[in-house]
């Protein structure tokens, strides 16, 4: 089994454990053992999941206006969480290829495979929610044709992203290609890169 093979396995698996329960405060039971790299995909997913559903909360039209600031501070964490854990999966990669010594024409890539991952994750979500949009009961026959359409592209579109991740890896393995990886810094969730929270300190500091 292909790495790509495994992860999508087990992103169908977070995806349908949550939706047994469709709910956002459901608590993660993560069926694998906490150092693994299963656990971190499935971790990944579950979180995609869980903030594709809070997307779909916010909008809406009728939420109460607290409700919904309350909620864009979760999708806050949840974005810094899901940052968080890719960065954390991009060092079990390294760790792995960390005694391959990159041939002398290696090129780098355009973005380390946990990001490409990362993709894979939300890519697997679109294809079940699409699917679900194709097989609706409620919608016309025209929605029904016009998502699977759609989910045909999407599958297709998973294909061809687990092959490019799998060649990636097996390129990284082989010397021909070398990871870089280059941490995100999200400035708006530190309160000392972000101007209206270092202001705030200041202020409350100064009374």
């Amino acid at each position: 089994m292909t790495f790509t093979e495994q992860a999508n396995k087990i992103f169908r698996q977070a995806i349908s454990d949550y939706h047994l329960t469709d709910d956002v405060d459901t608590p993660i039971r993560n069926p694998y053992d906490r150092d693994s790299i299963e656990y971190k995909l499935y971790l990944k997913c579950w979180i995609d999941t869980v903030q594709w559903h809070y997307e779909d909360i916010i909008r809406d039209p009728h939420i109460d206006p607290t409700e919904a600031l309350a909620l864009k501070r979760r999708i806050d964490r949840s974005n810094q969480d899901r940052t968080d854990l890719v960065e954390d999966i991009d060092t079990y990669f390294r760790m792995i290829y960390s005694e391959v010594k990159p041939l002398p024409d290696a090129r780098l890539n355009t973005e380390s495979p946990a990001w490409a991952v990362d993709r894979l994750s939300i890519l697997a979500l679109k294809i079940w929610h699409m699917q679900e949009q194709a097989e609706r009961d409620d919608a016309t026959a025209e929605h029904r044709q016009l998502c699977k359409a759609k989910l045909d592209v999407l599958l297709e579109q998973q294909k061809d992203l687990s092959t490019a991740i799998d060649q990636l890896l097996e390129d990284i393995e082989a010397g021909s290609k070398y990871m870089k990886v280059y941490r995100q810094m999200k400035m708006y969730n530190d309160p000392a890169t972000n101007p209206v929270l270092y202001k705030v300190k200041s202020c409350l500091s100064e009374e």
